[in-house]
């Protein structure tokens, strides 16, 4: 546990309420990280003082549920419940429309279609033709499709919250399939990333192993944060649909 060991000595003995406030104010600009990285996939649709707040109550459920004896850093245990407490509380909002939910399936449709008649992977102006729309309305529907599922890397590349335990305990009944698992999951993600174009490698790379910001990804290719976010969705979508394919052999 980084930062203050006695202040976390004290508590777990304790569990003394004033202690509890305290570690939750420590904590706290992890939340503020955390939710700035989300403002990639949530760009422009959710305030990000309302994901600060989601994030927080994920901090509070992990401050009052960490064990210290599973051998695991506080701030990687409560990294994913607080991104899983964001990612659970949007999704619950359920505000996108039926309709894109509905265009997301034509996109995957559509999509799997042509890569099979074409033997490639189709570029936006053959998705459009079949589409019978322009490329920018295509490209919006992308965007918008991608936001509406919650779909990210994080959905293919995370164990279920609960499973951290099990996976840092190579004792524990199912660590191995677990380990098999995530090991299924990299390389079918390895694979999905390698046919993506240049930039939307990049944004990958930045976003999900860089863990950069939207507005550094911005920075750093010399282009505004909308583009960045139109990047990340056209390459999600792309992700989603090829790893679409084996969702059922990895029970995801």
């Amino acid at each position: 546990m980084a930062g203050n060991d006695k202040l976390w000595d004290t508590y777990i003995k304790t569990k003394d309420p004033q202690l509890r406030e305290k570690l939750i104010l420590e904590y706290v600009p992890l939340v503020k990280i955390l939710a700035g990285k989300q403002a990639m996939r949530f760009f422009g649709h959710v305030e990000m003082e309302d994901m600060i707040s989601y994030g927080t109550f994920g901090l509070i459920d992990a401050i009052d549920k960490f064990d210290s004896t599973k051998g695991v850093k506080f701030e990687t245990y409560a990294s994913i419940r607080i991104k899983g407490a964001i990612i659970d509380s949007i999704r619950q909002l359920d505000w996108a429309p039926r309709s894109l939910r509905n265009d997301n399936k034509r996109l995957e449709q559509v999509f799997r279609e042509l890569e099979n008649t074409l033997g490639r992977e189709p570029n936006d102006g053959e998705m459009a033709e079949r589409m019978g729309m322009s490329r920018d309305d295509l490209r919006a529907m992308i965007r918008k499709s991608a936001i509406s599922t919650f779909i990210s890397l994080d959905d293919y590349m995370e164990q279920d919250r609960d499973d951290l335990g099990v996976l840092s305990d190579p004792n524990s009944e199912g660590a191995p399939e677990a380990e098999l698992l995530k090991k299924e999951r990299s390389e079918i993600l390895t694979e999905a990333i390698e046919k993506l174009t240049e930039k939307e490698r990049l944004v990958i790379t930045l976003y999900y192993y860089e863990e950069l910001t939207l507005k550094e990804i911005s920075n750093i290719m010399s282009v505004t944060e909308s583009r960045v976010s139109q990047i990340h969705s056209k390459a999600v979508f792309k992700l989603k649909t090829k790893m679409g394919k084996h969702i059922s052999s990895l029970n995801l």
